[in-house]
């Protein structure tokens, strides 16, 4: 499995108002979750009516279609209408993090994981 996030920040500079801004992004939103079958999300700037940041989550079968998905992404942002890519910010997951993630969220979030346990076993039993 191979996964990657990309995060879009992007400049709109025609809108006066927060519907203005939301009108502008909504579409590209719209099109990356259909056109690529990727999450996406506005993760910042929500506030503010010229600027938006975009969140995109890509799971791929091989590293080369992680790479072609993220670049027709890429490309499907920085020619939307009525916005400016400013930058973009790509962070991959090893396929090491994705089986501690699971562990980790199979565990539950006070639960530690059996490594976990066993080392604070072995120093309980070393305090007796």
């Amino acid at each position: 499995m191979h996964a990657a996030a990309v995060c879009f920040d992007l400049h709109v500079p025609e809108s006066r108002s927060l519907k203005a801004k939301r009108s502008a992004v909504r579409p590209i939103v719209d099109g990356l979750r259909h056109r690529f079958h990727v999450s996406v999300a506005e993760v910042d700037h929500q506030d503010q009516w010229q600027r938006a940041a975009i969140a995109v989550a890509v799971v791929a079968e091989s590293s080369r279609q992680l790479e072609r998905v993220l670049d027709s992404v890429e490309r499907f942002v920085a020619n939307a209408p009525a916005v400016e890519l400013l930058d973009h910010e790509t962070a991959y997951l090893e396929p090491g993090d994705a089986a501690e993630a699971w562990a980790d969220a199979q565990n539950g979030p006070d639960e530690p994981d059996e490594a976990e346990a066993g080392a604070d076993a072995r120093t309980h039993r070393d305090e007796r």
